[in-house]
């Protein structure tokens, strides 16, 4: 059965792609059989893995709106066990035309349960755009756990705070089973006094669901996806590469027991 993990911030510019990219080809690497959905509008997941955006391919925006079903959107990436449901900027319209649909918050889980039913993946991974629309909606009613990617700043305590509140909501109304399986710090910089004070505020709140390893910030990590190429692929013994394995490898521990 695919655990569905989608990775959310209403704060952009926190490595939300990088992390669903990389965690993604993590997990791949480490012989789990990985979807990786791209849901956000601007397409990074999809050219973060070497595909152009604009290939002639069925995308998540023809799978939410109805248009075809997710295995004809599917694509194989050139990466071992790693597939891709690619985006574009179409998907920005999905929030308009999801408005005046029934069961409009439920299109993407009724395409994964029967995506599911096939045994295909292990992990099907979820990349939301940094809004709280019906495609995010979308994204937690279907998924089994959210990742929060977050930096050392301090506005995004403030943010956190926040969002945990939508998480809550969410729950409430949409997806009982819905919980967070982690809080990833991205772009770490230990010297810097802001960034351990920030951790530090972390740790007292949100201890239990902090990911014991944090992602620092890396030149490597920045250039990969130019090359179209996640930082395993690109800089494999890179700092960011070995913590972005580590991750993966906790979330096996939380999600299948290892």
């Amino acid at each position: 059965m695919s655990y569905i993990i989608s990775f959310a911030n209403q704060k952009g510019g926190v490595g939300k792609t990088t992390s669903a990219v990389n965690i993604a080809t993590m997990l791949a690497v480490l012989r789990k059989k990985v979807l990786l959905i791209d849901l956000d509008p601007q397409g990074s997941a999809t050219s973060g893995v070497g595909i152009q955006k604009n290939s002639a391919f069925k995308t998540s925006y023809d799978v939410i709106i109805g248009a075809c079903s997710i295995k004809e959107a599917i694509v194989k990436t050139k990466y071992d066990n790693l597939s891709v449901v690619c985006s574009n900027v179409d998907l920005a319209a999905a929030d308009f035309e999801l408005t005046s649909q029934d069961n409009r918050a439920y299109f993407l889980k009724n395409q994964l349960d029967l995506l599911k039913e096939e045994d295909l993946f292990d992990y099907i991974l979820i990349d939301c755009p940094p809004t709280l629309g019906m495609t995010t909606i979308n994204a937690l009613s279907a998924s089994n756990g959210i990742i929060i990617p977050i930096q050392c700043e301090f506005f995004a305590l403030e943010g956190l705070s926040q969002l945990m509140f939508t998480i809550k909501k969410i729950k409430e109304k949409y997806n009982r089973r819905l919980h967070i399986l982690g809080i990833l710090v991205t772009m770490y910089q230990p010297r810097l006094k802001l960034a351990s004070s920030v951790y530090a505020e972390l740790q007292k709140y949100y201890e239990p669901q902090l990911f014991k390893t944090k992602i620092s910030r890396c030149v490597a990590l920045s250039e990969a996806p130019s090359f179209g190429k996640p930082i395993y692929y690109y800089a494999r013994y890179s700092r960011a590469s070995l913590e972005y394995q580590d991750v993966a490898k906790e979330i096996i521990e939380r999600t299948f027991g290892g």
